[in-house]
C-alpha cells in the first residue's frame, strides 16, 4: 500500500520569544490541514511528534499528548520520536510505515522546537547530548567542533582551501533571500564569507547555521484518500532510516558518512529509482562540509570533487543537484528535530510547482535527508510528483 502527503504546513522560522512551543506546532497543523479540509481530528490514527530538546529547552515531557492536544487532536494515539538532528525524518518514517501496513489511513507528523528564549550554554550542552558523551562529550567537544575537524581532515586529503566551501552559504542565502519563512532572508558573497569571523576553525560565522524555533507538520494519508483529493499528489515512494557509531574517533572513515549512503541507497531502491532521477535536494546542511560528505558518500559526486561542482553552479536551482532551495540550514535556519519537516514542506512545494523564484524547472522526483549528530542516525525520504 503507498502512502501519499495530502498536507503541509510551517511557521516562519525564527526567535519567537512570545510565543510557546505548543502555539508554532498548532500552527504549522493548521496549515497543513488547510490543504485537506474534508479531514479533521476523526480521521486521524496516529500522531508522531519530532523533537530533539523538549526537555532541556522547553522543561516538557509527554511531547506527544501535549502537542497533539494543542492541535486539536485530543484523544488521537500520539508519541514523541527522538533522534536528534534525525527527529522528523525518523518520525515520517514511522508514519509511513504505519499506513502502509494498514494501521491507520491517516498519520500526522509534526516537527518542533523551541530554544532561543533560552541562553546560549545549555543550548549547545543540549545540542552536544547528540555527541558520544563517555569519550566526547566529556571533553567539552560540540557537534560544530567535530565538524570543523571533518573539515580540517577533507582539506588536508584534498588540497583545498576554506574558501572552497564558500558556494554553500552563498547558494543557501540567494534562495533563502526569496523564502518568506527564512531565518535570514539576504544573500552573501564569497568575498563577504573569507572574511567572516571564526567559529571553530576552519569553520566561520558564516559557515555555520542557527538554530531556531520553528514547526512544521505533514499529513500522511493512504492512495485512497489521497485520490479523493484534487490536484497533484506526492507519494512517499521510499523513506529508510540507518545508524552509524556515534563515536566519530571510532569510524575507518570519518569523511564516509557510511549512514547516509545506507539510507540513501534503500530509500532509492524502495521507489525503484537512481540517484540520477533525483532532480531537487534537500540535505543536513548546517556546515558546507556536511552538504559536501553527505553527497558524496551517497554517490552524487565523487570523493573530494563537491566543492568543485558547487563551485561550478551544481547545487544552484538551475544545476545538476539543486540543493537548499529555501535557504538550507544555514540560512533557512537549523531548526533542530522539526529541520526534516521542513526540508519535506519545500520539496512538496518544489514537486507541485509552488516553490516561487526557486522553483527547480521540472522537478518530480526529490530526496530529503536529515542527520542526527554527526552523521550517527540517517533519515532519508523519497518523494516522487504525480498528476
Amino acid at each position: 500500500m503507498d502512502a501519499y502527503i495530502i498536507g503541509v504546513g510551517a511557521t516562519q522560522v525564527g526567535e519567537h520569544f512570545v510565543r510557546s512551543l505548543a502555539d508554532l506546532a498548532s500552527e504549522a497543523v493548521r496549515a497543513a490541514f488547510a490543504h485537506a479540509p474534508q479531514l479533521d481530528a476523526q480521521h486521524v490514527g496516529m500522531v508522531y511528534v519530532a523533537n530533539a530538546l523538549a526537555e532541556t529547552m522547553a522543561s516538557q515531557s509527554q511531547l506527544g499528548p501535549y502537542l497533539a492536544a494543542a492541535a486539536g487532536l485530543v484523544g488521537v494515539p500520539a508519541l514523541r520520536i527522538e533522534a536528534a538532528g534525525a527527529s522528523s525524518g525518523v518520525a515520517l518514517h514511522q508514519a509511513v510505515q504505519a499506513v502502509q501496513s494498514g494501521a491507520c489511513a491517516v498519520a500526522v507528523v509534526i516537527g518542533a522546537e523551541k530554544v532561543t528564549d533560552r541562553l546560549d550554554a545549555p543550548l549547545e550542552a543540549g545540542l552536544a547530548l547528540a555527541a558520544d558523551a563517555e569519550s566526547e562529550g566529556i571533553h567539552g567537544i560540540t557537534l560544530t567542533g567535530q565538524w570543523a575537524l571533518l573539515m580540517r581532515r577533507y582539506m588536508h586529503e584534498h588540497g583545498y582551501s576554506m574558501d572552497a566551501f564558500a558556494p554553500f552559504p552563498v547558494n543557501a542565502h540567494a534562495n533563502a533571500a526569496k523564502n518568506a519563512q527564512a531565518l535570514y532572508r539576504f544573500a552573501i558573497s564569497a568575498d563577504k564569507y573569507r572574511k567572516a569571523n571564526p567559529i571553530a576553525s576552519p569553520l566561520n560565522m558564516l559557515d555555520c547555521s542557527t538554530v531556531a524555533d520553528g514547526a512544521a507538520a505533514v499529513i500522511v494519508a493512504s492512495e485512497a484518500i489521497a485520490r479523493e483529493l484534487p490536484g497533484p499528489r506526492i507519494r512517499v515512494a521510499g523513506t529508510s532510516v540507518a545508524t552509524d557509531t556515534p563515536t566519530l574517533g571510532a569510524r575507518r572513515d570519518p569523511l564516509d558518512l557510511v549512514a547516509a549512503r545506507t539510507s540513501a541507497q534503500v530509500a532509492l531502491s524502495q521507489a525503484q529509482l537512481s540517484l540520477n532521477d533525483v532532480q531537487v535536494l534537500e540535505l543536513c546542511d548546517p556546515h558546507g562540509i556536511a552538504a559536501v560528505l553527505a553527497l558524496e558518500s551517497m554517490g552524487f559526486y565523487e570523493r573530494g570533487t563537491a566543492p568543485r561542482e558547487a563551485a561550478d553552479g551544481a547545487i544552484s536551482p538551475t544545476g545538476r543537484t539543486p540543493l537548499a532551495t529555501a535557504g538550507g540550514y544555514k540560512a533557512r535556519g537549523d531548526v533542530a528535530g522539526a529541520s526534516g519537516m521542513y526540508q519535506v514542506v519545500e520539496l512538496v512545494r518544489q514537486l507541485t510547482g509552488k516553490a516561487g523564484p526557486s522553483q527547480v524547472a521540472g522537478a518530480r522526483v526529490a530526496l530529503a535527508q536529515v542527520l542526527g549528530g554527526v552523521g550517527v542516525t540517517a533519515a532519508t525520504t523519497v518523494l516522487v510528483g504525480e498528476e
